[in-house]
């Protein structure tokens, strides 16, 4: 006797109808990825961060300019679980590179190769590699390399009211426009955007464009929000050095991590160049003349030029007291209103 088989559908908990809901609502992933950021390198040595994380948030496809669209949005950045203690590859040319995740699941690869590598741009793949497996993949991504040219100069900016209005010295009012607002309708100050063009296409001798670095104390959470921003507004595109990740429970501290991080992530790159000048960009609302200061400090011979953006009618006496200090070591310095000020500085100069 033949006997039909039947479907017994399985039982779903009420606990995974409402996370399916909710992954559905905030467009979350709750599969395994890789989230790789562009890495640099000087032709001899390498660094490439990323993320390995359970939760992740899809990419935004589509902007408007609603209120409660934009702030889900904004949350759904902060809807991260991270995989910590996870194996990553790397491959790289013929090599493969292994690391291991921080409980954040922050991973860094940084190599050497024997044979100096021209400028360009290279690419890399990374896989993620299921526990107790060795070839078992779970995710991959692929990211570029930058060498930049040997220019004239390298730029090291922040981010957040350096060239991006933001409000990072109110906790209040930064939230507000993180919420209120997106990448497309968020606005730089007036003329910034000139400035930064004429910056990167810089060169007395040399027709390629200077590189960009930009350090900020903002999460890693933001990578693709401000990378849309910078690409709509055509700002100069560069490499991103940015903070802690943070999950939803610490969003609304963000932008208020540990400032002495940024020092060490600037560090990094004059290291990477030490043949290069640098230029570095930043403003009065938090801690960028400090962290500047203590660079030349370190680093007077790379320094050329320091501008400092001020966000009130009011200058600080802390960075007029830097500024001499500053000039003393035969390194420019502005501390400027307005971007067209700054522009006539950097043709007075050279950069311009």
């Amino acid at each position: 006797m033949h006997l039909k088989a039947t479907y017994i559908p399985q039982k779903i908990s009420l606990r995974k109808k409402i996370n399916i809901k909710i992954f559905q609502f905030f467009k979350l992933s709750n599969s395994p990825s890789l989230n790789l950021y562009t890495g640099f390198g000087n032709g001899n040595n390498f660094v490439l961060y990323g993320h390995a994380l359970s939760l992740s948030p899809l990419q935004r496809k589509s902007y408007r300019q609603f209120f409660l669209f934009n702030a889900v949005a904004l949350l759904r950045l902060f809807m991260v679980k991270p995989l910590k203690n996870s194996t990553v590859k790397l491959l790289w040319e013929n090599e493969e590179l292994i690391t291991t995740t921080e409980n954040d699941g922050f991973f860094k690869f940084e190599w050497t190769v024997l044979q100096q590598l021209p400028a360009g741009t290279y690419s890399v793949k990374a896989l993620l590699i299921k526990k107790g497996t060795t070839n078992k993949i779970l995710a991959n991504s692929e990211a570029n390399i930058v060498v930049p040219a040997q220019t004239n100069y390298n730029f090291i900016s922040d981010i957040d009211d350096t060239f991006l209005i933001s409000h990072s010295g109110n906790l209040r009012k930064r939230l507000f426009v993180l919420l209120t607002e997106n990448a497309h309708s968020r606005i730089p100050f007036d003329g910034a955007v000139k400035h930064y063009r004429f910056l990167h296409a810089a060169s007395v001798d040399n027709p390629s464009t200077n590189a960009f670095f930009y350090v900020s104390s903002s999460e890693w959470n933001l990578y693709g929000y401000i990378k849309e921003f910078i690409q709509q507004q055509k700002l100069p595109d560069g490499v991103f050095l940015l903070n802690h990740i943070k999950t939803f429970s610490k969003l609304f501290s963000t932008g208020q991590n540990n400032h002495n991080e940024k020092f060490t992530r600037i560090v990094k790159i004059i290291e990477m160049y030490p043949l290069q000048k640098f230029i570095l960009l930043g403003d009065d609302s938090q801690k960028d003349i400090d962290i500047y200061s203590a660079i030349v400090e370190h680093f007077p011979q790379n320094i050329y030029c320091i501008y400092i953006r001020m966000l009130h009618k009011l200058p600080k006496s802390l960075v007029i007291e830097k500024q001499k200090f500053i000039e003393k070591k035969g390194i420019h310095f502005l501390y400027f209103p307005h971007s067209e000020v700054a522009i006539e500085h950097s043709k007075s100069i050279g950069l311009m």
